[in-house]
């Protein structure tokens, strides 16, 4: 999404910020990787939901890596950034940053994951629907 720099902050908005709780863990203590895409998609659908006045879907997530585990007590911090406007899509970049239990800096946070969301806006019908002044 974008070039490497030596200190990496995130992009665009904090959206959703939570906690990972035990009962969010596998056997080993970690968030799984399925727990995360879903709380990316649930950000990438309120970033979306905003621009389209309503209903979306999600209709593509672009390549994703996990840079870094997920513990249990981490705070899990999701960023959008809305990064083009189509007819009836919106692509999002969607960025996890936590910040891990005991971790000394409450400011520093530590990059997981990132990944494009393409979303279309969506009428009460579920069919695709324009966005209001798409260009």
């Amino acid at each position: 999404m974008t070039d490497l720099d030596d200190v990496p902050t995130p992009q665009g908005q904090l959206t959703l910020k939570l906690l990972a709780a035990r009962q969010d863990t596998n056997l080993y203590g970690d968030i799984p990787g399925g727990w995360l895409v879903g709380h990316m998609d649930q950000a990438a659908e309120l970033a979306a939901g905003r621009i389209a006045h309503g209903r979306t879907a999600t209709v593509a997530i672009e390549a994703m890596d996990f840079l870094c585990p997920v513990r249990e007590g981490s705070v899990v911090n999701v960023f959008t950034e809305v990064r083009e406007i189509g007819r009836s899509s919106i692509k999002i970049n969607v960025e996890v940053w936590i910040r891990p239990p005991h971790e000394r800096n409450p400011d520093e946070l530590h990059k997981v994951t990132e990944a494009r969301f393409v979303m279309v806006a969506m009428d009460d019908n579920g069919r695709i629907r324009a966005v209001p002044d798409a260009p």
